[in-house]
């Protein structure tokens, strides 16, 4: 009986520290403030995603000009985002995201009501697009590096678990919530419903008090003759951690090898290679952002993981497995289990680079080493999705996918040939 009672008070005691742990970071009001903030504004974005492209479609009906669409919102990102970093260094964090926000949210409303008077043109939208890109190459970097200063290492796993949860949470559920608003009202609607987002992103960021970064030296003071020295630190930051320009490498190659097989061959293969319904490749194109969140669940449960180096490049091995199981696929089924194979694979590395990032990289410059994470995950996006359709039209896009599966895995033994990666822990 007390054998019994002791095991029963050990098995409550476990499940109450699983669930403290990944809840813990829910004590902390600041961490509260920006998820709760932020789940709004995701799921607004993904309400975007769904208005933009039929408001284009709704008066241009060219693919041409959706293209133009898509160029001109990637476009600042991959310029500016070199730069932003050292505003993002200079100035308060969660100001400058409430400003970014105010201004994204006006951007929204203005567009809304073009579209509710029937006056949006396409060079109206081309222009809203563009300052939209501007205003996100100084967000993303900006809530990146507040995350570094909210997420201690007491809270940092499951902070980056819970927040990787709602993300694809959005990505999931946005789609069909902005579907349903728009069918049911407008596409003005949905423009009005993601700025009213907004409006809750500045309100939880106005409870937000984050401290300024320090300054290493003062632009007033120095003039121009500092600005390049100060630009760089994001670099030198960055050369001092092997492991962390590795990973931006890797992370850019990554992108080349995978982006095209998920926009371009991933739907070619369901549909036209094994003549599959829309809906199978719905349930296929789910199932990633399903795994992803079961894996961002587990690996919040944990305060710390030992041996990220073989956790995070082991993944990308099993990331280019599931590609190429891809090629064997014949039922629902397997796509299925491959696809949530992949989007955890790809969780768990992309939770081992957040925490070994906030980890590493000095408060005063991680807005420039963030920049610059994000602009290799940017800059070869377009070459990607260009490369892939190339070399489907050379070789065919069933050898495409296992040619890209193939330089994720013998890429990933040959990083952990290293033992700057090898024995990261």
């Amino acid at each position: 009986m007390n054998n019994s009672t002791n095991k029963s008070m050990l098995s409550i005691d476990s499940a109450e520290t699983v669930r403290g742990s990944l809840l813990r970071p829910l004590r902390s009001r600041r961490f509260t403030m920006l998820w709760m903030g932020q789940t709004f504004s995701q799921f607004g974005d993904a309400i975007l995603w769904v208005a933009l492209p039929l408001t284009v479609y709704s008066m241009g009906r060219s693919t041409l000009q959706m293209g133009l669409v898509m160029a001109l919102l990637i476009l600042p990102q991959v310029v500016l985002l070199p730069f932003t970093g050292l505003l993002v260094d200079r100035a308060s964090r969660s100001l400058l995201m409430m400003t970014t926000d105010i201004f994204r949210g006006l951007l929204l409303a203005a567009i809304a009501v073009l579209a509710g008077t029937h006056r949006l043109a396409m060079p109206l939208l081309y222009a809203f697009v563009l300052l939209y890109g501007v205003m996100d190459s100084l967000f993303q970097p900006a809530y990146s590096a507040a995350r570094s200063q909210i997420f201690t290492l007491d809270i940092r796993n499951a902070a980056n678990g819970l927040t990787q949860v709602s993300q694809q949470v959005a990505k999931l559920l946005g789609p069909a919530a902005g579907g349903l608003i728009i069918g049911l009202g407008t596409v003005a609607v949905g423009f009005w419903v993601d700025a009213a987002t907004f409006l809750v992103s500045v309100v939880s960021l106005a409870f937000l008090r984050l401290d300024s970064p320090e300054r290493i030296s003062d632009l007033e003071a120095g003039g121009l003759r500092h600005f390049a020295h100060e630009l760089t630190d994001g670099y030198r930051e960055l050369r001092k951690h092997q492991w962390l320009w590795i990973g931006i490498i890797t992370a850019a190659f990554i992108n080349i090898a995978s982006s095209g097989i998920a926009t371009i061959l991933l739907p070619w293969l369901i549909k036209v290679h094994l003549g599959m319904s829309a809906t199978i490749y719905g349930l296929v194109a789910s199932a990633s952002g399903f795994g992803g969140i079961v894996c961002a669940l587990v690996y919040g449960h944990r305060q710390r993981w030992h041996k990220r180096g073989l956790i995070n490049y082991g993944s990308m091995i099993g990331l280019g497995v599931a590609r190429l199981v891809l090629v064997l696929a014949r039922t629902p089924l397997v796509l299925v289990a491959t696809s949530a194979a992949y989007g955890a694979c790809l969780m768990i590395m992309s939770l081992t680079w957040q925490g070994s990032l906030q980890e590493l990289v000095a408060p005063e410059a991680f807005g420039r080493v963030a920049s610059l994470d994000m602009f290799g995950s940017f800059a070869l996006l377009p070459v990607g999705s260009l490369l892939t359709g190339w070399l489907a039209i050379k070789i065919g896009g069933i050898m495409t996918i296992v040619v890209s599966a193939l330089v994720i895995i013998l890429g990933a033994v040959a990083l952990l040939c290293l033992p700057a990666v090898r024995h990261f822990d």
